[in-house]
């Protein structure tokens, strides 16, 4: 692996932004690559073998990319493919979305706790698993804030509906006494300032896309594989649907006004989903 290799990031939609914003912002001269799936969005209510095979489809384009090291921004895809990827793709690193019940079992007084997350993150064995391991003695309330990614990818962040699915999510969890919210899903990160108004100042709500930035540091500098380019790094942007989609969102969720290329999902010969796009792989 070349250090001046990019980043792979996915997602099935835009709420990996919000992981996309942190890496840049914290890893500023690495090279970035970013893939939203728009074709398949939302993951959070698709099989653990569609979410597999758009995992491994994803994967297999960012290697053709040269991706150095690769990172699930989606807490879907990460619940149902995380370990089948590592499995399958031992040449490179992964870093993967994980609901933050640890910090925030470490953070509760009330030890009361509320989780927003997709159907798929709460089914999954991820997420079995940090309830086992982190949540002992604290009691974890649990919202799949049903049309809340949709929202998101329209660029809804503060209309009546939208608000109303976080009313609906919070205001119960508030009867129960929690004090703190995990943000268990990519695309939730963007409305923040709605559910910090609707929780109110006492509830502290945890935004994960921080701490995956410095986890993919972290791996980083343990390969060698940190970029020292005393440039910002390029960025080349992908979707599965209309480029002009995810264009809009780079504006009014990130601020950035950025070419997106589009990619086409199709079947090889083996009858594996592979991704194509109209520019030559490195």
């Amino acid at each position: 692996m070349d250090p001046n290799n990019p980043i792979g990031i996915f997602d099935s939609g835009v709420g990996g932004l919000s992981i996309f914003r942190e890496i840049r912002r914290l890893l500023s001269n690495e090279n970035l690559l970013y893939v939203a799936d728009q074709e398949h969005v939302p993951y959070g209510n698709r099989t653990l073998e569609e979410v597999q095979s758009f995992a491994e489809g994803i994967t297999s384009f960012l290697l053709r990319m040269q991706a150095k090291l690769i990172v699930i921004a989606c807490n879907a895809a990460s619940a149902a493919a995380l370990q089948y990827l590592r499995q399958k793709f031992k040449e490179v690193a992964f870093v993967g979305m994980e609901p933050a019940v640890k910090p925030a079992a470490q953070l509760t007084r009330t030890q009361r706790v509320g989780v927003l997350a997709t159907q798929a993150t709460f089914q999954s064995a991820l997420y079995a698993s940090v309830i086992e391991r982190f949540a002992s003695g604290v009691k974890v309330f649990e919202s799949t804030c049903p049309g809340l990614v949709a929202q998101i990818e329209k660029g809804d962040l503060d209309s009546n509906d939208t608000r109303k699915i976080l009313i609906n999510a919070i205001q119960p969890m508030q009867k129960e006494g929690i004090d703190t919210i995990v943000l268990g899903c990519t695309h939730y990160p963007f409305v923040i300032p709605l559910i910090k108004e609707i929780a109110g100042p006492d509830i502290n709500v945890i935004d994960p896309s921080p701490a995956v930035a410095r986890q993919t540091q972290r791996l980083l500098e343990e390969q060698n594989l940190l970029n020292l380019q005393n440039s910002h790094g390029a960025v080349s942007l992908f979707s599965s649907a209309s480029p002009s989609i995810l264009q809009e969102s780079l504006h009014h969720l990130i601020g950035s006004e950025m070419k997106v290329q589009r990619v086409f999902w199709h079947r090889n010969a083996q009858g594996s989903l592979q991704l194509t796009c109209n520019i030559p792989l490195r």
